[in-house]
């Protein structure tokens, strides 16, 4: 039998059908978290996609770390100096297995069968990553900081968002690093995934099911 909401609440399982509804719109059912894939997802080229997800979990558990203890703390801890390199290695291996990813889909045509949208929002991720970079590598408290804030300053100005931007503000850019553009390369990551999952991954161009 099917269980019945209690008198005076019809809203409760009208929410969940069409919660429910909604997300097998979103990813077909299955598709969410499959336990099986084509063959041709056994090549390496498919590895770098996962790899950059896995990196960026541990910039934002590492870079968690380092908010809670301050703006400076990590010049003068052993245990900050310990998490504030996993969070520059995870960057950089971010960075990395990103350009990988992003290279190894544009020369297989990654937007083919429908998927010029995730294709786009992988590259948007690419360029608001590089964004969460640069005001980190503004936040460190030190003297590349202020050579890195000085140099950037003009060609701010040059382009009219200095006034917005303001890269010699530490408060400012500590700010955009730390909440607001994680928060955006967090919801692009979240909508380049769904977008993965609800037209799987691209097959290579000479694979049988691209003729079929």
């Amino acid at each position: 039998m099917t269980a019945r909401a209690p008198a005076g609440e019809p809203w409760v399982e009208n929410l969940t059908t069409r919660l429910r509804s909604r997300l097998q719109h979103l990813v077909p059912p299955g598709q969410a978290l499959p336990d099986r894939q084509p063959a041709y997802v056994s090549s390496w080229i498919y590895v770098f996609g996962v790899a950059s997800l896995a990196a960026f979990l541990v910039i934002l558990a590492t870079g968690g770390v380092l908010a809670l203890g301050g703006a400076v703390w990590w010049h003068t801890s052993s245990v900050g100096r310990f998490f504030n390199s996993l969070h520059l290695w995870s960057v950089e291996l971010f960075f990395a297995v990103m350009v990988i990813h992003l290279w190894g889909k544009f020369w297989m045509a990654a937007w083919r069968g429908g998927r010029a949208w995730t294709w786009m929002t992988g590259v948007l991720l690419f360029l608001a990553s590089i964004g969460t970079a640069f005001t980190g590598y503004l936040s460190q408290a030190n003297f590349d900081s202020q050579w890195i804030s000085t140099q950037a300053k003009d060609g701010l100005n040059s382009v009219g968002i200095g006034a917005w931007f303001n890269v010699l503000n530490p408060a400012q850019m500590l700010l955009w690093h730390v909440v607001l553009l994680p928060f955006v390369v967090g919801v692009i990551t979240v909508v380049h995934v769904v977008l993965v999952r609800r037209h799987g991954v691209v097959p290579p161009i000479d694979s049988e099911e691209q003729r079929s």
